[in-house]
C-alpha cells in the first residue's frame, strides 16, 4: 500500500465519491439508505456485505495507524458515521514509511 499512486487515487475518489454522496446525502437525509435497506432483501443484503467489508478495511486501518504511531480512532468514527469516506481520507493524507517510496 506504500505505492507513490495511492493517495492520489485515494484523493481522485475521494472527491468524486464526496461530491456525489454529498448530493444523495442533501436530497435524501443522512439515514434514507435506510428506507432503501429496508424494502428491498438486496438493498438490505447489500448494506450487510458493505458494512463487513468496511469493518475489515477498519481493521487493516488500525493496526496501519498503529505502526505509524498514530491514533486510529479519529479514522474509525469518521468511517462509522460516513463509511468509505473515512478509509479513502486516511489513504490520501497517509504517508509512506521512512525507506519506503515517495
Amino acid at each position: 500500500m506504500d505505492h507513490p499512486a495511492v493517495p492520489w487515487l485515494a484523493r481522485i475518489a475521494l472527491v468524486v465519491f464526496g461530491v456525489w454522496t454529498t448530493s444523495i446525502v442533501l436530497e435524501h437525509g443522512y439515514t434514507g439508505f435506510l428506507a432503501v435497506a429496508l424494502a428491498d432483501t438486496w438493498a438490505a443484503q447489500m448494506l450487510v456485505d458493505l458494512s463487513l467489508a468496511l469493518l475489515i478495511v477498519l481493521g487493516w486501518l488500525v493496526g496501519d495507524a498503529r505502526a505509524r504511531g498514530r491514533s486510529p480512532w479519529p479514522w474509525v468514527l469518521l468511517t462509522l458515521f460516513t463509511g468509505s469516506i473515512g478509509p479513502l481520507l486516511y489513504l490520501s493524507l497517509r504517508r509512506p514509511r521512512d525507506g519506503a517510496a515517495a
